[in-house]
């Protein structure tokens, strides 16, 4: 990966995460393995630790669990999270939605659309997705889906 790739990949991390989301998802150039559309563009990112993000049309990243993990240990909460209990705990491990019924609080600057972290409320990683809901108002709704569940993190 050239170094102003690396850099570019960066920054449109910083744009979509909030200043330090660069460094947090792409913490060093050598360690990272980039796969290219056919245009030459890039479309996943990987690591040793697993897939960190795929890098869409629309110019944003989809979490990968390993890019979950790195944003979750770089930023203090509430930021990108959604918490849960244990209720909705082993289905949202299993890949499974997460409903606003279940939800304890999340990020009051989530927006539908933005990819969001749902934690338990003791602070681990349950699985990462899309925002369907406001994080302003997830706690407050009683039905509906508050977060499309793109990848669990099954034991």
């Amino acid at each position: 990966m050239s170094d102003d790739e690396f850099r570019g990949l960066r920054r449109a991390a910083d744009y979509q995460f909030g200043g330090g989301g660069g460094t947090a998802l792409f913490a060093g150039a050598d360690a990272l393995d980039v796969t290219h559309t056919s245009s030459g563009r890039p479309r996943q990112v990987h690591a040793s630790d697993g897939r960190i993000a795929t890098y869409g049309d629309d110019g944003r990243f989809r979490l990968g669990l390993a890019g979950g993990t790195r944003l979750l240990d770089a930023f203090d909460g509430p930021r990108h999270r959604v918490v849960v209990g244990d209720e909705s705990e082993p289905f949202i491990r299993e890949g499974r939605n997460a409903f606003a019924k279940f939800v304890q609080s999340a990020d009051g600057a989530l927006r539908p659309g933005d990819e969001a972290l749902v934690v338990h409320e003791d602070g681990y990683l349950l699985a990462v997705g899309r925002a369907e809901l406001p994080g302003s108002g997830m706690d407050d709704f009683e039905t509906g889906m508050a977060v499309k569940v793109r990848q669990g993190a099954e034991d």
